[in-house]
């Protein structure tokens, strides 16, 4: 019996789908959460969300958040999240080149607009490097598939 997924961000529903297995960017660390888990609610890191269903596995970047687990269901909303094969790496290397130029010409005087700055570094960065490390494209066969 898998379990439900549900991804939100503030703008949209991002997946739903029921799954074997999903793995968390939890703050206390990466998490594996199976059918029938204890209730749990957790912060969420910077990071990869692996949603693995029937041989195939689908690749996600969080950046914060928060997760409710259930028994039955798992749901994630997320500050931002996207699917590794809808990233525009045009888009995100232009991102990183803008935060990098302001962070280059010294803190700005407002502590907030810092934070935000550092925070789409770090957005754009965990993008390029989820796209390099997973690639772009449908779904992937997972490694723990029974098809190797």
């Amino acid at each position: 019996m898998p379990i439900r997924c549900e991804i939100v961000s503030q703008d949209r529903m991002v997946y739903t789908g029921d799954a074997d297995m999903v793995i968390l960017p939890g703050t206390a660390g990466e998490m594996g959460i199976l059918p029938n888990h204890a209730p749990l609610l957790t912060t969420l890191k910077f990071g990869i969300i692996k949603v693995r269903s029937g041989g195939q596995e689908e690749i996600f970047t969080v950046a914060g958040g928060i997760a409710e687990i259930q028994p039955d269901i798992i749901t994630i909303l997320a500050d931002a999240a996207e699917n590794v094969a809808e990233i525009d790496v045009a888009r995100a290397e232009a991102a990183r080149k803008r935060a990098e130029e302001l962070l280059a010409k010294g803190p700005p005087p407002d502590p907030d607009t810092y934070l935000a700055i550092e925070a789409a570094l770090r957005r754009s960065n965990l993008r390029l490097d989820a796209v390099r490390r997973y690639g772009k494209g449908p779904k992937r066969p997972s490694i723990y598939s029974e098809e190797k």
